[in-house]
């Protein structure tokens, strides 16, 4: 089709084809094209030039003026066919009386971007579809280019959110990669889809601090939350107090379950070292009770109690938390809680091995108060317990990413209400 359209067939200037595709209109035309078949891909070349003496629009106040100068820049653009497809202009600068001079902004590309608005926008539909690596390499471009891409769209979104009808905040942290990168979450409890509000990274009282701040940025008032949810964490409490003095802190159950599921695992990893443990124990203790068991993890559970393992023991514990989660009202919450931190207090084995379990009853003990919150909450533990998901899609999507700053980008990318980016394009 290109060579057809290079000898005039079809009856169309070949200009005017892709000048109709660029979305060209004055003062800036097609001058010419041509494609560089020593490469590959094929390039297709692109010059678009702006008529003499024309005027161009300051990009402060939009006052018309005249040209100061000209330099050349080139963008890359959507692929025609199987080239790829680039554009070079000679763009001015025009000497503003108001603004002095100032590069004008061309209609087919952003400010500072060497990319066109319609490969841009191809760049978003692909990234919230596939691992950013993935779609880079799709596209021909680094997957540093491409983050570049998303960071500046999803920040202009993010900018964009009014959060004044907040009353009930979530939060949870999660690791961005192995190690020690922390990202903290915060979502909108009252929202069932695309919940995430904020993302920072760290963990702890800075981050509820940066997040009262962005409340506030994006007519939040933190006054007007009336509940907050979150795990046992001593610096999240201290930072809500501080931060957030009107709301009700409720401890969610999924963080209840969690600390006595990493006790069953640290007791069992002690005991491994000292005895032999049921084949199968390691996944059987952390998902039993979901339905999902393997006949060799229900073999491993039936060894695991009759084999007086200190491991049957934090087991139990943990399996206990069902009876507490099923009570009706925060009376009979109240009362389960405390029957089950003396029935399984006193009858845990005083042996080290078990230190994990008592700590996690500690815990439990001292929180009390603000776990049996969520039986007078409205808001349901689903909504943290979704955060994992979210979490782990994120990781996916962003395989191979660069560093905390891209983990947040994605994270706001699937999961936050967003304004449609690709409309803002």
């Amino acid at each position: 089709m290109l060579a057809r359209l290079q000898h005039g067939g079809g009856g169309m200037d070949p200009k005017d084809v892709f000048s109709l595709g660029l979305g060209l209109n004055e003062p800036w035309k097609l001058a010419g094209h041509r494609l560089d078949v020593e490469t590959r891909p094929h390039e297709l070349h692109l010059e678009v030039v702006a008529d003499r003496g024309a005027l161009f629009a300051c990009p402060d106040c939009k006052r018309a003026c005249k040209a100061h100068d000209f330099e050349s820049f080139t963008w890359r653009h959507l692929n025609f066919f199987q080239h790829h497809c680039f554009i070079t202009a000679r763009v001015p600068r025009v000497d503003c009386p108001d603004h002095g001079v100032k590069r004008v902004t061309v209609p087919w590309a952003r400010a500072g971007s060497r990319f066109t608005l319609l490969f841009e926008q191809a760049a978003l539909i692909l990234a919230r579809e596939m691992p950013v690596a993935a779609a880079a390499r799709f596209m021909g471009i680094t997957d540093k280019r491409l983050w570049r891409i998303l960071q500046h769209y999803v920040a202009r979104a993010v900018g964009e959110l009014d959060l004044g009808s907040v009353r009930a905040v979530g939060l949870d942290e999660t690791a961005s990669k192995r190690g020690h990168n922390y990202v903290t979450v915060f979502i909108d409890m009252d929202r069932a889809d695309k919940p995430v509000i904020f993302a920072t990274p760290g963990k702890g009282k800075a981050c509820v601090a940066a997040f009262r701040a962005f409340l506030l940025s994006h007519r939040g008032e933190p006054t007007r939350v009336a509940e907050v949810v979150c795990d046992m964490s001593p610096a999240f409490l201290a930072a809500l107090a501080t931060s957030f003095p009107k709301a009700a802190v409720t401890v969610d159950w999924f963080h209840v379950v969690q600390i006595f599921t990493t006790a069953v695992d640290q007791v069992r990893k002690a005991e491994a070292r000292s005895r032999q443990l049921p084949k199968a124990i390691r996944w059987a203790v952390l998902r039993a009770g979901d339905g999902a068991l393997t006949d060799d993890q229900r073999i491993a559970l039936a060894e695991l109690e009759t084999g007086g393992f200190a491991t049957a023991a934090a087991y139990r514990a943990k399996e206990m938390l069902r009876w507490i989660r099923h009570a009706d009202t925060p009376q009979a919450a109240r009362w389960r809680i405390t029957r089950f931190i003396n029935h399984i207090g006193t009858g845990l084995d005083p042996t080290a091995m078990l230190d994990p379990v008592r700590r996690a009853l500690g815990t439990v003990a001292t929180h009390t108060e603000r776990i049996i919150q969520r039986w007078k909450s409205s808001h349901s533990n689903a909504r943290l317990e979704g955060l994992n998901g979210i979490f782990q899609a994120a990781r996916a999507r962003a395989r191979g990413y660069r560093n905390t700053a891209t983990y947040i980008t994605i994270i706001y990318l699937l999961a936050a209400p967003l304004p449609d980016i690709l409309k803002s394009i």
